[in-house]
């Protein structure tokens, strides 16, 4: 997933929400410390790092704790960007490189950046027999809902997961499940920092059948 050079330092935007590698991420941006931050990082064409939130809030508000995240984070690729009005961004992400902070500090005007180091990517991985029914209820969910936004959204209508689609590579069908799935965001963190994708994988097809949508 790495497409661009890994900036030092990196601006980070905490957020309430874990971002997977090929994952789709919609911003509306309105805070002024972020419109600076997406607004440098549009023009100069580099990513950000998006890191979960373990205290605080993604707004900053008076008397608030302060905010803490995870140590691993993953690259937003700024992928759409418009300014509907003086104040407000709106942005469309894809997650590229997972990364791990080495330090992160503070700026005057609340924007946290940090000194990170690349982790190594998913290596590609067929989907063994096993964990096929995983692949393959990604893969109903999916067409359904390019049925729905058919019948109903149109071309406007945007599907949480997005081409292309690989639903014989292990990591990547892990990692929409994991995007999809209504489990606490403390888990979706370490299934997106375990090294082994089959293991994500695995993990995801116990949960899959735990909710009843695989057997």
């Amino acid at each position: 997933m790495t497409t661009q050079p890994f900036p030092q330092p990196l601006p980070l935007f905490p957020l309430g929400t874990v971002l997977f590698p090929g994952g789709f991420l919609p911003l509306r941006i309105f805070e002024v410390r972020y419109l600076d931050m997406i607004g440098k990082c549009h023009k100069a064409g580099t990513p950000f790092g998006v890191v979960s939130l373990t205290q605080g809030t993604e707004v900053r508000r008076p008397g608030a704790e302060a905010e803490r995240f995870a140590e691993v984070g993953t690259l937003a690729e700024i992928r759409e960007f418009d300014v509907p009005q003086v104040g407000l961004m709106q942005i469309a992400c894809l997650g590229t490189q997972r990364f791990r902070l080495r330090s992160s500090e503070l700026q005057k005007h609340g924007l946290w950046t940090a000194e990170a180091e690349a982790m190594p990517d998913d290596v590609a991985l067929d989907v063994p027999d096993d964990l096929r029914a995983v692949s393959d209820a990604l893969r109903r969910l999916v067409d359904t809902l390019e049925e729905r936004r058919r019948m109903e959204g149109g071309e406007q209508m945007r599907l949480p997961i997005q081409a292309p689609f690989r639903f014989d590579d292990c990591g990547w069908v892990a990692n929409r499940w994991c995007e999809l799935l209504p489990v606490p965001v403390e888990l979706k963190q370490r299934l997106m920092e375990l090294e082994s994708p089959l293991m994500r994988l695995e993990l995801v097809g116990d949960l899959l059948v735990r909710t009843g949508i695989t057997k």
